[in-house]
C-alpha cells in the first residue's frame, strides 16, 4: 500500500453551479485531497524534491476553484484530481469537493463530491538470468512482478537465448521482456524490482557476471503519448541508457509489442527500427529464441 498525503480543509470561493445565480456569485468551497506516493526516498533524504509540496497542492486547489466557471463539482474535482496527478511521483489522488451553501431547498449538514484517480503508465521490464535454473527463475519472476502492489503485467516475450558479452566466462543468458502497466512511481518500481531480484537469490558482487535474476526498468511511460518519463540520477536512469544497444532487449521487446518506441535524443524511434540497424551490423548473431515458453500470472 501507497503511502499519503492528506490535505484537509482548503477553502476558496468561486463561481461554480448549474443555476444562473451561481454563475454570478460566488460560493465558499471546501476540497479534501490525499495523495498517494512513496515517501521512503522522502524520510530517508529529508530532501523535498524526493516528495510533493502540499502547499503547492493547496495553491493548486484555490487556483482551480476561483479559476473559470464549471456547471458541476464533478467536473471541478476531475480538475484538482488532474492536477495533483501532473506532480511529480503522485501515483493516485482522492480528492472530495464540499459546497456547503449550495442551493437546496431542505435543511442539510454538507453536500460533497468524492472522486479517485490513478496516475497509470506504461511499463517496460527487461529480465534476464543465466545461473541456477534460468528458465524455472524466469518464470517465477515474472508471477512475483505480477503480484506487485499497482503493477499489471499485460505481456511476456518468447525466451531469447543470449551469448554473454564482456565480464567473466559464463553460461549463455535466458532473456525476456515483460509489459505491463503501473501507477507506481519509477524509483517505487524499481525497489520493487530489486526486492523480486532478493527474493531470487540476486546478489550484486561482479559487474556483468552470472545472474540468478537481473530485471532492469527499461521504460516508464510511451514516448508517443508524452508521458514517458526521462530522468538521470545516481540511483536511477530513463530510459536505460544501454537499451537502444541491446540485442537481447530490443528482440523480445519488438516481438511482445511491435508497435513499441524508445525515446533517443528527444524522440520516439520505433523497436523495430533499431532492431533492424543491429542486424544490419552483425550485432544479433548472438540473440536466439529458446524455445516454447509459456508463462502465466
Amino acid at each position: 500500500m501507497s503511502d499519503r498525503i492528506r490535505l484537509s480543509g482548503v477553502s476558496a470561493f468561486g463561481t461554480h453551479g448549474v443555476l444562473d445565480a451561481e454563475h454570478r456569485t460566488a460560493q465558499r468551497f471546501v476540497v479534501d485531497v490525499t495523495l498517494e506516493l512513496d515517501l521512503l526516498p522522502a524520510g530517508r533524504s529529508d530532501d523535498l524534491a524526493d516528495t510533493v509540496s502540499y502547499a503547492d497542492v493547496a495553491t493548486d486547489v484555490v487556483r482551480i476553484v476561483e479559476g473559470p466557471h464549471v456547471d458541476l463539482v464533478e467536473t471541478l474535482a476531475a480538475r484538482i484530481a488532474d492536477a495533483a496527478l501532473a506532480r511529480a511521483g503522485v501515483e493516485a489522488v482522492e480528492v472530495v469537493v464540499h459546497k456547503p451553501d449550495a442551493p437546496i431547498d431542505v435543511p442539510f449538514a454538507d453536500v460533497a463530491v468524492q472522486i479517485r484517480r490513478e496516475s497509470v503508465h506504461k511499463v517496460v521490464i527487461a529480465l534476464g538470468a543465466n545461473d541456477g535454473d534460468p528458465r524455472r527463475t524466469l518464470t517465477s519472476a515474472v508471477r512475483a512482478v505480477a503480484a506487485i502492489e499497482g503493477l499489471r503485467v499485460d505481456g511476456v516475450s518468447e525466451l531469447f537465448e543470449t551469448d554473454p558479452v564482456g565480464g567473466p566466462e559464463q553460461p549463455v543468458y535466458l532473456n525476456a521482456v515483460l509489459m505491463g502497466h503501473t501507477r507506481l512511481a519509477p524509483h517505487t518500481v524499481l525497489r520493487r524490482l530489486h526486492e523480486v531480484e532478493a527474493d531470487h537469490g540476486r546478489v550484486r558482487r561482479v559487474r556483468w557476471g552470472p545472474r540468478t535474476l537481473d530485471l532492469d526498468l527499461v521504460q516508464h511511460g510511451d514516448p508517443l503519448a508524452g508521458d514517458d518519463v526521462v530522468v538521470e540520477t545516481e540511483s536511477l536512469v530513463l530510459p536505460h541508457p544501454r537499451a537502444h544497444e541491446r540485442g537481447f532487449v530490443l528482440v523480445p521487446w519488438a516481438q511482445v509489442d511491435p508497435q513499441a518506441t524508445l525515446r533517443m535524443r528527444g524522440r520516439a524511434v520505433p523497436v523495430s527500427e533499431l532492431v533492424a540497424r543491429l542486424d544490419a551490423d552483425g550485432l544479433l548473431a548472438g540473440v536466439r529464441t529458446a524455445g516454447a515458453w509459456h508463462p502465466d500470472w
